[in-house]
């Protein structure tokens, strides 16, 4: 296995014994949502997903993991492509655990989703998710979970809702941007990942 996997593994054992308020929050997004199922994908992507990716820095500053990190055999750009692994993991797993519902929910209320709008959703999704990590991790990576909470999550969900408040985003009015939403939530992973690789003492 990788020193990326290696990471990544980390994560999921480190959260995995905290999986029950998750799951939690998940049921109870999904219950919120049951009238309207169509949008609980992307509200996952936006909600539950940077709790997710966030976790490990949670219990790292409970636990002091950021000293096992330090004198474990791994580079800085090792554990910080497994925080972002995780954090992709962690968008897979919920996109697969929203779009199952939405699907099976759809169809009980006599709806369809089709594979043009699954598509939309799925890429709105990825944006949001793009958007908010690329803000969040480097704040987690450099300040810790205590001190960068609430503007590392807080901060860019307000935002983003803001601006699809202020722009009146629907589905119909995005699908011409879906290539351009794809490849601009990568290059915002790319250019966050590569600046949170950086050592400290060239990030200011």
């Amino acid at each position: 296995m990788t020193a990326v996997g290696r990471v990544t593994m980390l994560h999921l054992r480190t959260v995995a014994p905290y999986r029950t308020q998750g799951l939690l929050f998940y049921g109870l997004l999904v219950a919120i949502l049951a009238r309207n199922p169509v949008g609980l994908v992307p509200v996952l992507a936006l909600m539950l997903t940077p709790v997710i990716a966030a976790y490990p820095f949670v219990i790292a500053d409970k636990a002091g993991l950021e000293t096992l990190y330090a004198v474990l055999p791994l580079s800085r750009r090792a554990v910080v492509l497994g925080h972002y692994t995780w954090a992709l993991a962690s968008f897979a797993g919920t996109v697969v655990a929203g779009a199952v519902p939405a699907v099976i929910l759809m169809r009980t209320e006599d709806g369809h989703l089709d594979g043009h709008t699954l598509m939309t959703l799925l890429t709105v999704s990825w944006a949001l998710f793009a958007l908010n990590i690329s803000v969040q991790l480097p704040l987690l990576m450099r300040f810790g979970y205590a001190r960068s909470s609430a503007l590392g999550t807080n901060i860019p969900v307000a935002l983003i809702m803001l601006a699809v408040y202020r722009l009146h985003l629907t589905i119909a009015s995005v699908q011409v941007w879906l290539p351009l939403l794809w490849a601009g939530g990568a290059a915002v992973l790319v250019a966050s990942a590569t600046l949170a690789a950086r050592p400290a003492d060239q990030q200011a």
